[in-house]
């Protein structure tokens, strides 16, 4: 598989990036039959494994710690910290104490001394950003993590970030993990030409747009992904919204024109992520061997610039169908912040 440049880290990584999300209690919860997952994916070329603290509890960490045990030199390890790792408000978040913390916690899952890339899970306008900057460059010079990045963050903090660390002479990321799919495509007005400005690595998550674009939803079906953890996020699957109808017509005219290309949904779907000039990487979910094998496949399809237009005439540059989709809501939307 072929490698592409990590921004201007110098690190070299697989344009297909394995996300554990779904390995544990949240998806797999066979051991074994996910380290099969994992082997098989870095036996196809893949280098590059992304997980969270937060993924059931913890338990993806150890069962990637478990499957990277002795091939640890060849891969490109990135997780996360910020989401609530319990009941008690300090084991969350991007304060000082808790990044501190959780790094070593995440070292142990993981059976691990170093993390390629550690990212903030969410930006926290509540904590300043020479606090959570100041951590991460000290674990860095502590040999604890080789990078820093974040994942779904907007653009003023991305460039606030960027100021930040050069006011205070701080290690700056260099990585961003944000949503992008021919659905979700927020982030082609500003994000992704900012992070192309500032040399980023950027390894997005989602391009199967949570399985609108998996090919099993189709407009004559009238039915919308319906596992559990989708029944709980009614704004994004509830086909009762208008914008989640917009969301299964535009899969089905995609579905339409994969099957004239000769090529898959998932197919047309990763590729289209993967064209981008700004994308190193595209996160990849599978929970089972199935999905991971329907999935390799897009790293080596080129999407010609007729069907990339067909897309776009379907769905828009620029443009989420849902906006709940977008991965983080700015706190200043809420009733208490607009009104007196």
């Amino acid at each position: 598989m072929e490698l592409r440049p990590l921004g201007r880290t110098g690190v070299q990584v697989s344009p297909l990036c394995l996300g554990a999300m779904m390995f544990g209690e949240w998806g797999t919860q066979d051991h074994d039959e996910s380290i099969r997952i994992i082997h098989r994916a870095l036996d196809a070329g893949i280098n590059f494994i992304d997980t969270a603290d937060v993924y059931s509890a913890g338990e993806s960490e150890e069962i990637v710690g478990k499957a990277i045990a002795g091939r640890r030199d060849d891969i490109v390890l990135a997780t996360k910290v910020h989401m609530p790792m319990g009941d008690d408000p300090n084991r969350r978040g991007n304060s000082r104490r808790w990044i501190i913390a959780e790094v070593e916690a995440s070292l142990r899952r993981l059976g691990t001394d170093w993390i390629d890339v550690y990212q903030i899970h969410r930006y926290d306008p509540a904590v300043d950003l020479d606090v959570t900057l100041g951590a991460l460059t000290d674990l860095v010079r502590a040999g604890k993590i080789r990078y820093f990045g974040h994942s779904t963050w907007p653009v003023s903090a991305i460039v606030e970030a960027q100021w930040t660390a050069e006011r205070r002479a701080l290690d700056r990321p260099r990585t961003e993990q944000p949503t992008y799919s021919i659905l979700t495509r927020g982030i082609e007005r500003d994000v992704l030409p900012t992070l192309a400005r500032y040399g980023y690595g950027v390894l997005s998550y989602s391009p199967l747009a949570g399985g609108w674009l998996s090919g099993r939803y189709r407009k004559d079906e009238q039915t919308g992904p319906t596992s559990p953890s989708r029944q709980r996020l009614a704004n994004r699957f509830d086909l009762s919204l208008p914008e989640n109808q917009r969301k299964l017509d535009a899969a089905d005219a995609l579905a339409g024109l994969a099957e004239r290309a000769g090529i898959s949904l998932i197919e047309l779907a990763i590729s289209f992520v993967l064209r981008h000039p700004a994308i190193t990487s595209a996160i990849i979910g599978p929970r089972t061997m199935d999905h991971l094998e329907s999935q390799l496949p897009a790293a080596e399809v080129r999407l010609s610039d007729e069907v990339l237009d067909a897309i776009d005439s379907i769905v828009a540059p620029g443009v989420t169908l849902n906006p709940a989709d977008d991965g983080w809501v700015p706190p200043a939307l809420d009733p208490a912040a607009r009104r007196r």
